[in-house]
């Protein structure tokens, strides 16, 4: 016992002593979440939401990487969560005093048909109810609506067109027919009223299920979200609609709008913002709507993002208000996945994800959604059926003061290319893809893919053991870029298969990386890291330097300056700094503000990390974080 405290003190004296020298080269911070660590962290992609009395918030996500699918917050902190990771299907939550129901995960024994019955104390799963015949669906939402009223429970069942009504202990009493169901909500009266999101209406029904009154909305209008505010006699509507608002309707008799709750038009209205910033009352996709005793509203956003994996549309974003409707508090956080790129036009001030702009330290702020769904309802960041996962991943060039960002996937073999000018704000307009006709190839990118600062683009294209350079040629009036045919270049046999490509323009340097030969996954690094000095000037034979990794499953790599960064899967979080010009490892960026900042485990994806020198000779390093849904940001001055 005594050695043991002999060694801490020991140790605790050694880190007082090393770690001001290890850590001073460089800080640790973070984006895209209000909290930094893993404790406290905002969960990722909630999809609904119940507001208890108390001011008690209730979430569900199809997907958390290190906590619950049902996320708990009141006063704008974590309470910790419910159930596992993937219990959720995360389209519909209700709850009562005792308890929280929930739809559960097609990935469950339970399927996608079912709603869970959760103890609010305990946290604990006391009942599973059969809602529909729909058990095998997990890509798309079966149960989207759930209430409570009393001791019954209200589910609607999207492909068998009804809402169910069951004793909250799961007796059916009846079922109501109704076409496409939606959000729920229950008046002071027990009536029941349905949203039909597609068909822009919600429908009221008596508690026995006879129908009676209709909304029908404004043209274009899609009910996401209701929530009755018996304070007022209102029925609240999410409008996800291009109103992007709160719609207030007065129900006693025939209902008639009585009034609005936000910016027409939230994060797209141009008259009082930018086009795509979002803030207060410039809501992004209104998924939940709820009051507490103490009149407090809270509105949950999903920002716009679309992918085959429900669970990592748009990040979390709660924005909480008090009776007089000033902004009290935001809880916010990334998707799932991705990572920011520093913007050259502000000197890395402000940060691109695929679909997010970003700004600031200790969590920074969001400043912008740059998806616009009805303006550009083709944008592939909104389709769901798309097999590259989520383009949450942003890479960003900015060439003669025109942007060009690049938006992928986790292990992408697709990069999409957008634009961006001032008529449209932040909204980044989609251009092309590359497979795609733009760059004359069908083939997938599984060599390698870097978008260099003058804008040129270079592809390793699947099984052709050549790299294709495809030069930029210019930008038209709207700051739409043009790329002309690829001038192809062997790969060096040295390093075939090839996997990564960097290439850094400033100083004619290409950095290929070596994948695993004779392997089917495409996406794996080896060890081998081959340095080029004059590739465009001829010299693509003789590397030097050649680095060769110690650490074991790298993942990904990025370069700027005289460095490369280089990340792992599977092991550490750490980052190894390599100089370009020696192949020394320099230094390993790990987390210089633990108590702050978790780092998060690994970077399980390939193009996860992005590097920027800015003009004062610090290194800005950015870092996917999926564990505690946010991107980790190093600073460090060589």
């Amino acid at each position: 016992m005594v050695w043991k405290r002999i060694h801490a003190v020991f140790l605790g004296l050694l880190l007082v002593v090393i770690a001001p020298a290890c850590w001073a080269q460089y800080t640790t911070d973070w984006l895209a979440n209000t909290y930094g660590t893993d404790a406290t962290h905002v969960g990722n992609t909630a999809r609904s939401m119940w507001v208890a009395p108390e001011g008690v918030i209730y979430t569900a996500s199809f997907w958390d990487e290190d906590e619950g699918g049902v996320a708990i917050y009141q006063n704008g902190a974590s309470l910790g969560s419910i159930g596992l990771h993937n219990d959720f299907q995360g389209g519909a939550i209700t709850g009562n005093a005792t308890s929280i129901f929930a739809a559960l995960q097609g990935g469950t024994p339970y399927g996608s048909a079912a709603v869970g019955r959760y103890n609010r104390i305990t946290k604990t799963r006391d009942l599973v109810i059969d809602v529909s015949v729909w058990n095998a669906v997990s890509k798309a939402d079966v149960i989207t609506g759930l209430a409570t009223a009393g001791s019954l429970l209200y589910a609607s069942d999207f492909f068998d067109n009804r809402v169910r009504v069951y004793t909250t202990d799961g007796v059916l009493q009846r079922d109501i027919a109704v076409s496409s169901p939606g959000a729920l909500a229950l008046d002071g009266a027990g009536n029941i009223w349905v949203a039909q999101k597609s068909a822009g209406t919600i429908v009221e029904f008596t508690p026995a299920g006879a129908p009676l009154n209709t909304i029908q909305m404004p043209a274009g209008s899609q009910p996401s979200a209701l929530y009755y505010d018996a304070s007022s006699g209102q029925l609240m509507v999410g409008d996800e609609g291009p109103d992007m608002n709160i719609k207030l309707y007065n129900i006693s008799g025939t209902p008639t709008l009585a009034g609005t709750f936000g910016i027409q038009g939230g994060y797209l209205d141009a008259t009082q913002g930018v086009k795509g910033q979002v803030g207060d009352k410039r809501f992004t996709r209104i998924v939940g709507i709820g009051k507490d005793s103490a009149g407090n509203l809270y509105v949950l956003n999903n920002p716009w993002g679309g992918s085959w994996d429900m669970g990592r549309n748009g990040g979390t974003d709660i924005h909480a208000y008090n009776s007089a409707g000033n902004l009290q508090w935001k809880l916010q956080s990334l998707n799932f996945e991705g990572v920011a790129a520093p913007d050259p036009s502000t000197d890395g001030a402000n940060f691109y994800s695929g679909t997010n702009i970003y700004t600031g330290t200790a969590g920074g702020t969001f400043v912008a959604n740059t998806v616009d769904p009805f303006d550009y309802p083709s944008d592939p960041r909104l389709n769901m059926q798309d097999t590259e996962r989520d383009e949450h991943f942003g890479q960003l060039v900015t060439v003669g003061g025109n942007r060009i960002l690049v938006a992928s996937g986790q292990n992408p073999a697709a990069f999409y290319f957008f634009h961006f000018n001032a008529a449209n704000g932040y909204i980044a307009i989609p251009d092309a893809a590359l497979p795609g006709p733009a760059f004359n190839t069908t083939l997938a990118v599984t060599a390698g893919f870097c978008i260099d600062s003058r804008g040129d683009v270079w592809a390793g294209l699947d099984r052709t053991n050549h790299i294709y350079h495809y030069p930029l040629t210019g930008f038209d009036g709207e700051g739409k870029p043009t790329w002309g045919p690829a001038v192809t270049i062997s790969i060096p046999e040295s390093i075939r298969p090839l996997t990564r490509i960097i290439y850094l323009a400033d100083s004619d340097t290409m950095i290929l990386a070596q994948g695993i030969p004779g392997s089917a996954d495409w996406t794996a690094m080896q060890s081998r890291i081959e340095v080029y000095h004059g590739w465009s000037a001829g010299n693509t034979t003789t590397p030097n330097p050649v680095i060769t990794l110690t650490s074991v499953n790298p993942k990904s790599m990025t370069a700027a300056g005289n460095y490369l960064f280089v990340g792992y899967v599977h092991t550490v979080p750490n980052i190894d700094a390599f100089n370009l010009t020696t192949g020394h490892l320099d230094t390993t960026l790990i987390d210089a503000n633990p108590t702050a900042v978790y780092v998060g485990n690994d970077v399980d994806s390939m193009y996860g990390l992005r590097a920027y020198l800015t003009s004062s000779g610090e290194y800005v390093v950015t870092k996917d974080n999926y564990n505690a849904s946010s991107i980790i940001v190093h600073r460090w001055t060589p």
